[in-house]
């Protein structure tokens, strides 16, 4: 990398700085805050909608997915089942987010169920997004810190790294506190553009660099099966099977297209459930379409590094005790890409797919918390307040939940990646329960705040044995979670009689 590559990083991260403060004007009332007075095109809202759900752990991790020894194109089936999830989520969950005026999407707990189900829900999406959102600033912070120390060799890695999850905590609370969700959602839209752009240029230089090309390639991916599709074997503890894949991928994108204010405020900023559904569904297309090109990049990056050229190692690559990890040559499937673009990549394309790297990751979720303790947390016990005092409060808070996230992300630095892989699982897990409570208060017409309270309180203890005592896997937690909620406030709600 060279010092076009460096500009072309904080040229990206001072343009969206600038893009946020440029916002700030039309941010007159909590509406125009929390979304965008109801304006913004749907076409904008489903690129937003992409750009959310892809992080750096994506980016980075997918095209090593298929790069590793047996690594094929299994984990589409995941994406087949987000694909039956936003369909369900159109038919089911949009139409009720639009039969009034909602800010989060925790008020239809509260108009349900009552102030406890929504406090409890809303208090769970606010600690558990602050831990996931935290990791993944440390993560983006690691990746800008590798682009410095290759400036400044014998830099303390662990200052370094500080002082990018402050620089890059600093760009993300200055453009969301000036231009609200509006901001939010039109930089994310140039984030898409990016890191697509990046990416397709990662994979240009990728078959020019390969020995034959294009053809080449398929055909080395042909012969180690790197484009193998569907397992079906029924087995509860590998990731990417058909079963997994179709069931869980649906739960798990119900879970958090469905019920989670941070994707869920998005749809709020349209006018229409028509335009949030034709939104979600789209986004959809451009997902599976991503999840391809990201997967057939780690199939050029095999060509590329060509691991079975050394017969032997490869063979044992992943093997037990024969010391040679499955990722050969390389000790994990994530530093392939990095390596990639760091030291083959032509300066200029390289700084494009770095800031791609970053696009991908400065998704601010700090208005859509700001909007859940606003409207779930603090208006309950402060009604007679203005609503430009709540507007007031709403800056203050997203100042306050980006300095939680700085805090979060630097008290990691330290913490293995086993670790940071532990904390991610932590924080999915309360995309389950409150799933349930939804289809709870959708589909069980007779259970009231106390069924479901006893259902979410249940399936939390049942998932933290799970995550912590068992070794299934993740893409099945958010079907156990969502089912253990519905079916133990269905046999509350049958042993606890309503006095209504």
């Amino acid at each position: 990398m060279q010092t076009l590559d460096l500009i072309i990083i904080f040229g990206y991260l001072i343009g969206i700085t600038l893009f946020g403060i440029y916002f700030s004007g039309k941010q007159k009332t909590t509406e125009d805050y929390f979304v965008g007075d109801r304006n913004v095109p749907w076409w904008a809202i489903a690129a937003s909608i992409v750009a959310t759900e892809t992080s750096t752990i994506t980016f980075i991790s997918v095209p090593g997915i298929a790069f590793v020894r047996n690594g094929n194109f299994e984990f589409l089936q995941v994406v087949f089942g987000y694909l039956v999830g936003r369909v369900v989520i159109s038919l089911v969950f949009i139409p009720l987010y639009f039969k009034g005026e909602l800010q989060t999407v925790y008020q239809l707990l509260g108009e349900r169920f009552g102030l406890k189900v929504k406090m409890l829900a809303s208090s769970l999406f606010v600690i558990m997004r602050n831990i996931a959102d935290g990791i993944r600033l440390l993560l983006t912070a690691i990746v800008l810190a590798a682009v410095y120390t290759a400036f400044v060799p014998g830099s303390d890695p662990t200052t370094v790294i500080i002082a990018s999850i402050v620089l890059l905590g600093a760009v993300m609370i200055v453009f969301t506190f000036f231009g609200g969700m509006e901001a939010v959602i039109w930089v994310e839209v140039v984030q898409l553009a990016i890191y697509i752009g990046g990416a397709i240029a990662a994979a240009v230089v990728l078959i020019n660099q390969i020995d034959g090309g294009f053809s080449q390639a398929i055909a080395i991916g042909e012969q180690f099966n790197k484009f193998q599709i569907f397992d079906f074997a029924l087995d509860f503890t590998k990731t990417y099977t058909f079963w997994a894949g179709l069931l869980g991928g649906c739960f798990l994108t119900m879970s958090t297209h469905g019920t989670d204010q941070y994707l869920v405020q998005r749809y709020l900023c349209t006018d229409k459930a028509s335009r949030a559904s034709l939104a979600l569904l789209s986004s959809g297309a451009v997902v599976l379409g991503q999840f391809i090109g990201f997967l057939f990049i780690g199939v050029l990056l095999f060509a590329f590094y060509a691991p079975y050229t050394n017969a032997a190692e490869y063979v044992n690559a992943g093997v037990a005790g024969s010391g040679v990890p499955a990722t050969f040559p390389f000790a994990g499937g994530d530093q392939v890409f990095p390596d990639f673009i760091t030291k083959s990549m032509p300066s200029g394309l390289s700084g494009l797919v770095v800031a791609a790297i970053f696009a991908a990751a400065l998704s601010s979720s700090l208005n859509s918390i700001a909007a859940t303790a606003v409207n779930d947390l603090y208006k309950p016990f402060t009604k007679e307040k203005t609503d430009k005092h709540f507007l007031k409060v709403s800056g203050w808070l997203t100042l306050i939940i980006g300095v939680v996230q700085i805090t979060v992300a630097i008290s990691l630095i330290s913490a293995k990646s086993s670790a940071l892989s532990q904390a991610l699982s932590v924080a999915s897990l309360i995309n389950g329960p409150i799933l349930g409570v939804f289809l709870v208060g959708t589909f069980l017409k007779k259970a009231r705040e106390i069924h479901a309270l006893i259902g979410m309180g249940a399936s939390i203890c049942l998932m933290l044995y799970i995550l912590f005592g068992t070794k299934i896997a993740w893409t099945w937690y958010a079907l156990i979670g969502s089912l253990t909620t519905f079916f133990v406030a269905l046999l509350a709600s049958l042993i606890i009689k309503n006095n209504d």
